[in-house]
């Protein structure tokens, strides 16, 4: 490791050692959810299963509660409920990377891992430069930068970044987000045989192409996947304005169904589908494990004109990734469930086969908590609507005659009601995960997602139903689950 390189790793510890009693006494912070020591999480970055331990690296930026030049924290786990922090994989030391080292991918070759992350420059005249770098491991720890592999490519502005690389029939293949030098956003596609040396393909996807229009003014964090013989472009567009229920956040995550021609680089889509519907989701990214299963994490968080008035920010920490979900296709729709290893952090069960509403506030006996998983099945909804209140600051409600289905929460900046609304065919299913300041909501085995944070009194712990009808719940407690931390004075856990 270089010397800048340590002297900016060793700051990012001591800031983590100084802040340590200050965030894990928070009482908003997360049982079950993967966050930052310190500062500011966004992205999740470098998914990959590698010598048998998933990896999930992360943006970070330790020294604020706030974006500025991100490293990449690192954690390591063999069934994504048990963690171990690693050390910083990646810290902004060098000229090609000096303001951040931005999101990216993983991939295994050979027997060694490589990150694959853009280097963000910002000039003294106020100009952007972008590199596509690579940094090798071969224990999945310690890594060795070895520069830029891309550099900016004619036709684009400087905002190209997020290289996600994958294998496919004996070649490389890398997809890009970009932005066209006419302010369009748009997703790229490289190929190379070495992981070294790339080469443009083509435009995959963009706003003007495939009968687009007006959808976003840069594309973020694209990754290409394959579900049930069909690729899937899930991508984050920045730009797109609200048009009813869809559109709501400042920044919008989604994908598109198709078939991409690799020679060609003609990817035929449909229709741009939004992957959770909530307040606070972003950036997601996907792997493979071994056992064959596509799983996402993303970013629960979003940058906007809340973001600086989150209450965790006194404690010196903000934002956290959602809880892993592995996605299935089903016709042109991606379906998302948590995860079966989740169930390993589940405890005192407590259900009730025919639970019965008649209108009036009700709390079933024993279901009430702030770290709970809840199973609403064969639900029969009455007489216009169904709802579920949330430890007194947050509320889901179901609309039986219009078939649309809200999340409401309170503002973080005013206070005041805000909601997020779907269409749904009808409600069968509801599987809820509450953590101490989250809620991620799966309507229907996964048809919808709603991903949220929420910040209720610490000591309320209430759950209240309302409506006409009758359901099977049952309801579990979830344990914290255990990371290992890293011990940055002794260089080892």
């Amino acid at each position: 490791m270089a010397e800048k390189e340590a002297l900016l790793v060793q700051k990012a510890y001591e800031e983590i050692e100084k802040n340590k009693v200050l965030v894990e006494n928070d009482p908003y912070r997360l049982n079950y959810h993967l966050m930052p020591p310190v500062g500011l999480l966004n992205d999740p970055n470098g998914l990959v299963q590698y010598k048998g331990s998933y990896h999930v690296f992360y943006q970070w930026n330790p020294f604020e509660t706030a974006h500025g030049a991100k490293f990449w924290g690192h954690y390591s786990s063999r069934d994504m409920v048990h963690w171990r922090e690693e050390p910083i994989a990646l810290a902004p030391s060098e000229w090609y990377e000096r303001n951040g080292c931005y999101s990216g991918s993983a991939v295994e070759w050979e027997g060694k891992l490589y990150l694959f992350y853009t280097g963000n420059v910002k000039l003294d005249d106020g100009t952007r430069e972008t590199y596509q770098c690579v940094a090798v491991s071969g224990d999945g720890v310690h890594f060795e930068k070895k520069g830029p592999v891309l550099k900016l490519p004619e036709g684009y502005t400087a905002h190209f970044r997020d290289p996600k690389v994958w294998w496919k029939d004996g070649r490389w293949y890398m997809v890009i987000g970009a932005q066209t030098l006419n302010g369009k956003g748009a997703t790229v596609l490289f190929s190379s045989d070495n992981l070294l040396s790339w080469t443009e393909t083509g435009l995959i996807a963009g706003d003007g192409m495939n009968g687009l229009s007006d959808f976003g003014y840069m594309w973020e964090c694209p990754d290409l996947i394959r579900l049930s013989g069909k690729d899937v472009l899930l991508v984050s567009p920045q730009g797109l304005d609200p048009s009813g229920h869809f559109y709501n956040n400042l920044f919008q995550s989604g994908y598109f169904v198709g078939q991409l021609d690799y020679e060609t680089a003609q990817f035929m889509h449909g229709t741009f589908t939004e992957l959770d519907r909530g307040f606070d989701f972003y950036a997601p990214q996907t792997f493979v494990d071994d056992k064959g299963r596509t799983i996402l994490y993303g970013w629960m968080g979003i940058t906007d004109e809340n973001e600086p008035h989150q209450p965790t920010l006194a404690n010196r920490w903000v934002h956290a990734l959602t809880i892993p979900r592995e996605l299935n296709l089903r016709g042109e729709k991606v379906y998302q469930r948590p995860i079966d290893e989740l169930s390993m952090l589940r405890k005192n069960r407590i259900e009730y086969k025919d639970a019965e509403l008649a209108g009036p506030a009700t709390e079933f006996n024993g279901v009430k908590g702030k770290s709970v998983e809840l199973l609403l099945d064969t639900m029969r909804v009455e007489f216009g609507g169904f709802r579920i209140r949330f430890r007194g600051e947050a509320e889901l409600f179901y609309d039986s005659d219009k078939r649309e289905i809200s999340l409401i929460r309170k503002n973080f900046k005013s206070g005041e009601p805000e909601r997020r609304t779907c269409e749904i065919s009808g409600l069968s299913q509801l599987r809820i995960y509450m953590d101490n300041s989250s809620l991620e909501v799966f309507v229907n085995e996964g048809e919808e997602v709603f991903s949220a944070r929420y910040f209720p009194k610490p000591e309320n712990e209430t759950i209240i139903f309302y409506g006409m009808g009758n359901f099977s719940l049952a309801k579990w407690d979830l344990e914290k689950m255990s990371i290992e931390r890293y011990n940055f004075q002794r260089g080892a856990l």
